[in-house]
């Protein structure tokens, strides 16, 4: 996350946020994404939805699939389908390292937002592994103790 907290004008239009309930991040990349004309607009809107999608490499190309990005409201019938595959744009270096890393057994990779730089649409591609349930019940555990912590915190201070 580095560079891109550092860059000034981006926009995120969506999160993610089930990810990180459900995997461990290991790193993070950015990658371009090929849209259409209707579907960039609907970006824009805000109109993005990444909640079950994930990438997949097919053919040596990474494609975003189940990304639901809604029709644009003032489509004509050439508007395009909403959870329809979408390819990401990489290095040829940088696929063929996630490749790699991918093919190991428990690795997937997985939007964690989609955000507009520059006026090109970014997703930013983690490379993960699955939590168990007992990882996401300590986290959970964690979580509500640290909540309790603060707030204890700050009653104490009046």
């Amino acid at each position: 996350m580095g560079k891109l907290d550092q860059e000034e004008s981006f926009r995120v239009v969506a999160r993610n946020r089930k990810a990180y309930h459900d995997y461990h991040i290991e790193e993070t990349v950015e990658a371009g994404i090929a849209l259409t004309g209707t579907e960039i607009k609907s970006v824009r809107a805000g109109q993005v939805n990444l909640r079950d999608s994930y990438a997949e490499i097919r053919n040596g190309e990474i494609w975003l699939v189940d990304a639901h990005i809604s029709p644009y409201r003032h489509g004509n019938r050439q508007n395009h389908e909403p959870r329809r595959p979408r390819k990401l744009l990489l290095h040829r270096r940088e696929i063929n390292r996630l490749m790699g890393k991918v093919q190991e057994k428990g690795w997937t990779l997985v939007p964690l937002r989609m955000y507009l730089a520059h006026n090109k649409a970014k997703v930013e591609l983690a490379l993960a592994h699955g939590k168990r349930l007992y990882d996401k019940r300590a986290a959970i555990a964690k979580r509500e103790s640290n909540r309790e912590m603060r707030r204890a915190l700050k009653n104490s201070r009046y």
